[in-house]
């Protein structure tokens, strides 16, 4: 699998809107890790661009993630709705109106299908098997984000070649498979559990700063692992400014459905303090409602997602970055 043939054990957290980037997918790839390129809130078409983009600056293998689809249901949003108004008036915006969306799943499967990627992710739930197989049938290899044992068993139970195992570590969004419980479990302890239950390659994700982060999920049985936050202050990220500042005046994270109505963790800024504990579960709805007030670039009100151990991200190339996080022992050439 090609997971196995990686020169170095290391894959690129595909981090949708905005710092996944085809250049900072190509820079991870062709330093020898795997590259990701972030499906998660464009278009089909715009998904189409960017894998061009990608394969014109490299020709080394890739992955594209994919979110999956939730439920159209939401509870009422009048009274968060009502929260926001003058947090967005402020700013000169309006709330966003909620709605339901499935991220144009069925278009970019069939994207992926016509015009095959050596590796697909998915987000957000179990993938279907009927996609799995067909994935599988173009030449992609499939692989499940998972945040708990039993959500193991079931994307291995869907036929997928391999498994992301994300601990509670992870900034960003959490890609339970459902949106009720805040899940808690620090990488380690999950992927023990995970590897006693499902006989598949697992790839770790959610603190992997450094290189002894990285060993020790090899050691527990990982054959890669996954890292986001430590590319988010490289160059090739799309981070925006406001955010690349607070990885570093900020220290404190929190999992929070503030900004999107679903799990996910961040720097604590004053939006995240204020508004955690009214937030309802309800995504994509209150993503859509936030997103106007995010638009403005304001780092008050900012998802300024993280992991635990943000403040070892580092202001460099992400090949420096790749080198740094799987170099060995004694190594001090990175």
């Amino acid at each position: 699998m090609l997971l196995d043939a990686l020169e170095r054990p290391l894959v690129l957290g595909p981090m949708a809107g905005g710092p996944g980037t085809p250049e900072l997918a190509a820079a991870v790839s062709d330093a020898g890790g795997l590259g990701f390129l972030p499906a998660g809130y464009r278009s089909a078409a715009e998904l189409g661009e960017r894998i061009a983009r990608y394969r014109a600056l490299t020709a080394a293998p890739f992955g594209v993630n994919l979110f999956l689809p939730g439920p159209d249901r939401a509870p009422d949003l009048t009274d968060y709705r009502a929260r926001l108004v003058p947090e967005a008036r402020a700013l000169g915006v309006e709330p966003g109106e909620p709605r339901w969306s499935d991220d144009e799943w069925p278009a970019k499967l069939a994207l992926l299908l016509d015009d095959p990627v050596p590796v697909v992710s998915t987000t957000f739930g179990c993938p279907p098997a009927d996609a799995v197989r067909a994935l599988r049938g173009v030449g992609s290899v499939v692989i499940a984000t998972v945040t708990t044992p039993d959500e193991a068993d079931e994307a291995a139970a869907a036929g997928v070649d391999a498994l992301c195992v994300q601990g509670t570590e992870a900034g960003g969004h959490q890609a339970s498979f459902d949106n009720d419980e805040v899940r808690t479990i620090p990488l380690l302890d999950l992927l023990a559990q995970v590897r006693n239950r499902v006989p598949l390659p697992l790839v770790a994700a959610g603190g992997i700063m450094r290189a002894e982060h990285l060993r020790a999920v090899l050691d527990a049985g990982a054959v890669a692992g996954q890292a986001g936050t430590a590319f988010l202050r490289c160059p090739e990220a799309g981070t925006r400014p406001a955010h690349r500042d607070a990885l570093v005046e900020l220290t404190d994270t929190a999992v929070t459905r503030a900004f999107s109505g679903r799990w996910a963790r961040g720097l604590v800024n004053r939006f995240l303090t204020d508004h955690d504990a009214a937030a309802p579960a309800a995504y994509p709805h209150v993503h859509y409602m936030t997103a106007p007030l995010r638009a403005t670039g304001a780092v008050d009100v900012l998802n300024l997602w993280a992991g635990t151990r943000h403040g070892l991200a580092r202001e460099r190339p992400a090949a420096e970055v790749v080198a740094e996080l799987t170099a060995e022992p004694g190594d001090h050439s990175a």
